[in-house]
């Protein structure tokens, strides 16, 4: 764990790394051409972008791939608790050394970098080492000038849910803006699958693709359905109940859906896809610790779960699946700033029977206690703050029989996985 941190403080204090957000694609594409474009390399290239919903989505289609014995690389963002997760290899992450000694190889072209080019440049590098039957890249943010986005003909690109998350990148922070910056610089001559979106959001979207000349294929292709207490995949030609242990909202559901269509495209057969659907399972996203050192320390009566949702959605997803839960609920919550604290939280109301604030430990962007707990405070809601984690859950464990969630950001379960 140490030398992770120690790899994202070289990253951040490197004179040649800028650690802010500057979008733009001409610096990755120079140092690109002057690494004798490794892109090229990769082959049956599949993009995710969207606001939510990216790596269940990326995650299970990889799980799908991998199941029909099939090799896949995948760059994710952020890693929750190593900076090795970011790069998935076909069987294995890149170690440590590997990604000093790509460090190295990126220096040496001595181009101004964001820390985040610097992260993809990685990725490319090395995933064009790897004969890959398909390389899987997650953006980090929009679309139009992520660092992901220098692929001329990928297989195809994948746009889950949009919403209102990345508003702080933009200048008129509208959804309009968010949706343009998305999917208004989709590739032509590609196949563009649009996962679930909000009415708004789907018209928007299918004014912007009406001249691209991809094949599309919308939401109304595939269903999730219900029946009873199992949910299924639908369309026109399968039924695949979604027979899985760890997947419980709605939202994640769908997620899976818009993957398990992408798959039976590429020709996965139904029974790899059922085989692989009960070993789903994603960390940092609606997980339940139910062993391990924290887990340890609470009572028998009490189960914890965290879940990295920071968007509106996300939240709104959380509290659906949370209204379900029978038993009293509490709450830890932490978040990072370029956030809507106010809106998310508002999402959350008459879900739980305190909540309590903290900050998020080795993180400069972290949001105060006291600026949640005012937050908190101003929509009538029970709230304490703490000053970390264990103060937290002191003030929440008891022998009362409880669900505790720990929300509001992904790094900030990253740092919960590690001390479990």
């Amino acid at each position: 764990m140490s030398q992770s941190i120690s790899l994202y403080n070289q990253l951040a204090n490197h004179k040649l790394f800028n650690k802010s957000v500057k979008f733009g694609l001409k610096r990755i594409k120079l140092a690109l051409s002057l690494l004798g474009h490794p892109e090229k390399k990769l082959k049956n290239i599949i993009s995710v972008i969207g606001e939510s919903g990216k790596f269940t989505t990326l995650f299970s289609l990889k799980s799908f791939i991998e199941a029909n014995n099939q090799m896949v690389t995948t760059h994710i963002s952020p890693s929750l608790r190593d900076i090795k997760e970011r790069f998935y290899m076909g069987d294995k992450y890149l170690n440590h050394n590997e990604i000093k000694k790509t460090i190295k190889q990126i220096e040496k072209l001595n181009i101004p970098l964001t820390v985040f080019e610097c992260l993809t440049l990685i990725y490319i590098i090395n995933a064009s080492k790897i004969n890959a039957d398909y390389n899987i890249q997650e953006t980090g943010a929009l679309w139009r000038l992520d660092s992901n986005n220098i692929n001329d003909f990928p297989r195809l690109q994948i746009c889950t849910n949009i919403n209102k998350q990345h508003l702080n990148f933009l200048k008129r922070k509208t959804l309009d803006e968010v949706i343009r910056e998305d999917v208004g610089f989709l590739s032509n001559f590609t196949n563009i699958y649009v996962g679930k979106q909000t009415p708004y959001v789907l018209k928007k979207v299918k004014r912007l693709l009406k001249s691209n000349k991809s094949k599309i294929i919308y939401p109304n292709t595939w269903k999730l359905t219900k029946t009873g207490n199992h949910y299924y995949y639908q369309d026109r030609n399968f039924k695949i109940k979604l027979n899985t242990k760890n997947v419980y909202s709605k939202g994640m559901f769908e997620n899976v859906c818009l993957a398990i269509k992408v798959a039976l495209d590429l020709n996965i057969d139904k029974k790899v896809i059922q085989k692989a659907l009960p070993f789903l399972s994603f960390e940092g996203r609606f997980q339940y610790l139910n062993k391990g050192k924290i887990k340890n320390k609470l009572n028998r009566n009490e189960l914890i779960m965290i879940d990295g949702a920071h968007a509106t959605a996300d939240a709104q997803n959380l509290a659906s699946y949370l209204k379900k839960i029978k038993i009293p609920k509490y709450g830890i919550w932490a978040m990072t700033k370029n956030k809507d604290p106010d809106l998310f939280i508002k999402q959350l109301k008459g879900v739980f029977k305190k909540i309590i604030t903290m900050p998020i430990d080795n993180e400069v962007n972290s949001v105060s206690a006291q600026e949640l707990y005012k937050v908190a405070t101003k929509n009538k809601l029970n709230v304490e703050k703490s000053d970390n984690f264990a103060q937290a859950l002191k003030k929440i464990s008891s022998k009362e029989k409880k669900l505790i969630v720990c929300f509001g950001s992904l790094y900030n379960c990253g740092n919960i996985l590690n001390k479990n």
